[in-house]
């Protein structure tokens, strides 16, 4: 087989992790996160436009428990922002258990041997970049309509705010009413952010699992290749591969 260099695990999704690295979900370098500035800036965009958004929201159900429409209006899209607050809280839990995932992918052990097994991974990672180019392409379709459909049906005139929420002040006066619809907005994308960078991640993470798998059979066939010639060497290889990939 045809030796290779070494193969950049990380690259096919340097865009998520710079995107995640931008809201405040990944740490630079390889540990989690501790008591320095990104923390700081971490804690100040989950709050305002993760945690916020979904209280204020949260208030304006319980003070319109009479009213159904109201509810179930609201209630549709602040049960998916409680998720992506559930998916975010196990991601921070376990950042320092993903980080080392990451550092893992870069052993000698798991990068291919050679430009047949490199093409042979490289199905699986263009299906994930293109899951991934769909999912935020579907987010900002959504994303988009749903921060103007006030203006496309006129309510704007009414002072409607894309969410149904309240606030302590007045949202139906100017310019509170604007500075309230671009905070909406803000939420929103952030929100989306934070949960295709998620989603992603954890889609990347299955498919590095199932590319090890590849390279593992394809090193099985490969076992009694004429220029190998310790073949209970490459076997006991195999054996240790298979167990650090179920790790």
């Amino acid at each position: 087989m045809t030796e290779t260099k070494k193969f950049d695990w990380k690259l096919t999704i340097k865009m998520n992790i710079s995107l995640m690295k931008a809201g405040g979900l990944w740490p630079s370098g390889n540990d989690s996160y501790d008591l320095n500035f990104y923390a700081l800036y971490a804690s100040v965009l989950l709050t305002l436009f993760l945690l916020g958004h979904v209280f204020f929201q949260f208030v304006h159900v319980f003070h319109t428990l009479d009213d159904l429409q109201a509810v179930t209006g609201t209630s549709f899209i602040l049960l998916t922002e409680m998720l992506i607050i559930l998916k975010t809280y196990y991601l921070i839990k376990n950042m320092g258990m993903l980080k080392q995932l990451m550092l893992t992918l870069d052993n000698e052990l798991f990068q291919p041997k050679s430009i047949e097994q490199m093409l042979l991974v490289e199905p699986s990672l263009t299906f994930w970049k293109r899951i991934y180019k769909m999912f935020w392409s579907m987010a900002m379709g959504a994303t988009f309509f749903w921060s103007i459909f006030p203006i496309l049906d006129n309510s704007f005139q009414d002072y409607r705010l894309p969410f149904f929420a309240w606030y302590p002040y007045n949202t139906q006066t100017s310019p509170l009413y604007e500075v309230t619809y671009v905070y909406q907005i803000l939420c929103i994308c952030f929100d989306s952010l934070v949960a295709i960078g998620i989603d992603t991640l954890i889609a990347a993470l299955n498919m590095y699992t199932g590319t090890q798998f590849d390279l593992l059979c394809d090193d099985l066939r490969n076992l009694h290749d004429p220029e190998e010639r310790d073949v209970s060497k490459k076997l006991i290889a195999c054996i240790r591969r298979h167990k650090e990939i179920l790790k």
